[in-house]
């Protein structure tokens, strides 16, 4: 039974057991005038004014978009968005474009003409966020939760603020897109450090598809209305890259219209949990590392039964990755059960413990085996998993192993399984809510 697995740039078509059960998300048309449908969303958005309302001759503008780990497809989505505004009588010299990088590394000048395309990094200012520049960070009041924030002094004294992205199921803040283009997108670390913090992880309602009272989402979006942004334009895709709605308007407003449509999708409902479960990261740009990985592992883990295994089929083309402290801090703790104390420690903080957090904590259930073109057998053993280096082999044997029950994933994280009656969830600290 041949199935093909969204796999680094062109997919991976692997034989599988006749009887695995595949789940997919319900498939939805690519838009047929994906730029008259953009145009027309910011001219009769959600809740908001149209965007040639908002803005004026004079008025300095940023628009904020994701970086190159994210499939936003920012190249078909910003010409229409710079061209609506200058339309409008902003001046090009007022408009500027900020990658909301958060935590991640800085992208390089070939990155940027991928991310944006020639015109527009030739013709507008386009600056990326970082999170330790102290003089480019401005603070605004502790969180409910008490937690400091310092956001991107370019954004904050912006007279118009439009934020971009695109909604798809998140691991622990619920859903993608709108307030993440603040927070994290343009926040100072420590304001990282403290949103993705071990109590905030570890609640039971910081997982896929959960907003309200999930405490990660719900910092978030009162962090972001604090910036007052002006106008979300966000998207959601298929597993061909096309876009299948656009969500213009009132941030929450407008995003939560878009969640709507991404849950009807990529929600499905299981049964019974599998011994085994086949998964990927999306392909590429969503697999590039180990690290972004993890949200295709823990969709994974909603479905197989404790003790059961996962298989991560990820090409990794940027390794582990080399940068941030993902591959550090797992070779500090060298175990699951190791990890987890070591981040539950009172004061802890480092970049990337979030993702190494979810990883201990599926670990603690499950075996998760890792196979990958851009990983070293020992580069996999070091991140904590057992290596995979022929699919089809480690299937039979993991049937034999683990059982029969065999779930495929092809799309990975774009479908988000969830079992009817789940007798287990993740472990939970209390977290008051306001």
């Amino acid at each position: 039974m041949e199935i093909k697995l969204a796999y680094g740039r062109k997919g991976l078509t692997v034989n599988f057991p006749e009887g695995v059960e595949v789940i997919q998300p319900k498939f939805t048309a690519t838009l047929e005038d994906e730029e008259n449908t953009l145009l027309n969303a910011l001219r009769s958005p959600i809740g908001s004014k149209p965007l040639n309302a908002i803005v004026r001759a004079g008025v300095k503008v940023v628009v904020v978009h994701s970086d190159i780990t994210r499939a936003t497809p920012n190249r078909r989505i910003l010409p229409i968005v710079l061209d609506e505004l200058e339309r409008a009588g902003v001046r090009r010299n007022d408009i500027i474009l900020i990658n909301g990088l958060g935590t991640h590394r800085q992208q390089t000048e070939v990155e940027m003409h991928q991310l944006l395309g020639d015109e527009i990094v030739e013709h507008y200012l386009c600056l990326q966020h970082n999170c330790r520049d102290d003089q480019n960070l401005i603070s605004l009041e502790n969180t409910f939760l008490g937690h400091p924030v310092r956001i991107n002094r370019t954004y904050i004294e912006a007279d118009v603020k439009i934020l971009t992205g695109l909604i798809e199921p998140h691991f622990f803040a619920g859903f993608s897109g709108g307030p993440k283009a603040v927070l994290p997108a343009l926040a100072g670390a420590e304001s990282v450090f403290s949103n993705h913090g071990y109590e905030m992880i570890v609640h039971p309602k910081a997982t896929w598809g959960i907003t309200e009272g999930n405490p990660v989402w719900e910092e978030i979006y009162r962090v972001a209305l604090k910036t007052s942004p002006d106008f979300l334009v966000n998207v959601t895709m298929n597993e061909l890259q096309g876009i299948t709605g656009v969500f213009a308007g009132d941030m929450l407003a407008a995003h939560r219209a878009g969640c709507q449509l991404v849950k009807e999708t990529a929600m499905v409902p299981v049964k019974e949990a599998f011994d085994v479960v086949v998964t990927t990261n999306s392909g590429y740009p969503l697999d590039q590392s180990l690290y972004q990985s993890i949200k295709g592992i823990s969709a994974a883990a909603r479905i197989v039964r404790p003790g059961g295994a996962i298989l991560m089929v990820a090409a990794c083309e940027d390794g582990l990755p080399n940068h941030g402290m993902y591959a550090d801090l797992l070779r500090q703790a060298g175990s699951p059960k190791k990890v987890l104390e070591m981040i539950a420690t009172p004061g802890f903080n480092a970049q990337d413990q979030w993702q190494v957090q979810i990883q201990a904590q599926i670990q603690q259930n499950v075996d998760v085996y890792i196979y990958s073109d851009g990983l070293s057998e020992s580069q996999i053993e070091a991140a904590l998993f057992h290596s995979c280096s022929d699919i089809e082999q480690t299937l039979i044997k993991m049937s034999k192993t683990y059982g029969p029950r065999i779930c495929v994933l092809p799309e990975g994280p774009q479908t988000i399984p969830y079992l009817i009656d789940a007798s287990y969830s993740k472990p939970s600290m209390p977290l008051t809510m306001p």
